[in-house]
Parts: structure tokens; sequence; C-alpha cells
């Protein structure tokens, strides 16, 4: 609004410079830019990053499998390093060793972080792992790719937006230069005679 009645209040104003409205002008195109473009490229990039996203979601699903494990026994206690890509440290309570099938039917044997809070030798739990049993990640879930999508696209809008406002305070500073510079010239052509005209010097 403000561009809009900088526009009007320079229209006729007999003070006017090129440059106020030229500055008007731009803060006009920059807010339309913001309103309009800004909103379309989030969008664009939201959607192209929900079909990256949602193709990675379909490709874990296929790879990672979720099996079951048995416990052979309890190991003794570390610092734990949850799995990053789970809701919550919380999730993993125990470390122990412990038996699994791969999906492809190989046994395997190792150490996991179960999610049992006082684990015995037999109780069964479940891990994530590849077709070949080796653990892996918990899938990223539909929902979560989304939000990261949703996200993902308003950093582009917001980068866009901050993109535009940078750019005209850029020019606006470099035509306040220079007219201070020519001010400057200015002042240097008439310096010298100040005050000289009409007074009987």
């Amino acid at each position: 609004m403000r561009a809009i009645s900088g526009l009007w209040r320079w229209r006729r104003n007999p003070l006017r410079r090129a440059t106020d409205l030229v500055e008007a002008w731009l803060a006009l195109a920059a807010i339309l830019l913001i309103l309009v473009a800004a909103p379309l490229i989030g969008a664009v990039a939201g959607a192209a990053a929900q079909g990256v996203l949602q193709e990675s979601v379909r490709d874990q699903r296929e790879a990672r499998r979720e099996v079951a494990a048995t416990v052979v026994r309890r190991l003794s206690l570390g610092p734990l390093q949850p799995d990053p890509e789970t809701s919550s440290a919380q999730d993993a309570q125990s470390r122990v060793l412990a038996d699994w099938t791969a999906p492809d039917g190989t046994a395997r044997h190792g150490t996991v972080i179960a999610t049992l809070k006082s684990p015995h030798h037999g109780d069964h739990f479940t891990i994530w792992t590849d077709l070949h049993g080796r653990i892996v990640g918990r899938p990223l879930d539909s929902a979560t790719a989304t939000t990261h999508a949703v996200l993902a696209g308003f950093g582009a809008a917001a980068m866009f937006a901050g993109l535009v406002e940078g750019g005209r305070r850029l020019l606006v500073w470099r035509m306040v230069l220079g007219r201070y510079a020519r001010w400057d010239r200015a002042w240097d052509k008439a310096g010298p005679d100040w005050g000289r005209t009409g007074t009987g010097s």
C-alpha cells in the first residue's frame, strides 16, 4: 500500500525526482513479486520435493522389512545411539545380542537396540532390515515426507521473497549513493560562489 500511495503522491508532485518514482515502482514490483511469484515458486518447489520424497518412501518400503528378532542375552549398558529416523530417543531402551531371520531366509546374529525395558533370553521384538538382513533405520513414512515437502515449499517461497527484497534494497542503496554523489558534485560547483550573488562583494 505504501508503494501504491507513493506512486500516487509522486505522480504530479513538482518536487518529484526521477529516482523517487523509480523507488516507488521498485517497491510496487517487489510487492507484486512477493505476493504472486513467491507462493507460485513455493508451490512448485513443494510439489517437486513431495514427488522426490514420496518416491523415496516407496523405495524404502520396498527395500526394508520389519522382522522379528529374539533376544539371546542382554549386553552391558553403554551410551546408546538411537535411530535418527525414529520418533524419540525413548524408543532405544537396551542393547542386546539377538538372532533374526533375514527376508531372504538367511539366519542373522548380532548386536541390536531392542525396544524392551528389561530384555530376557527368548524375548521377541521387531527390527528393520534390508532384504539381506542388515540392520537399517525405520523407513520414512508418507506423512513425514509430506511435512518435509511443505516445509521445503515454505522455505523456497521465503528465500525468493528475501532475494526480491534484498535486490530492491540494493538498488535503492545504489540510487541513494548516486544521489549523494550528484549532490557533492553540485556543491563543489556552487560552493566557491555560495553567498556572493546579491551581496555587493
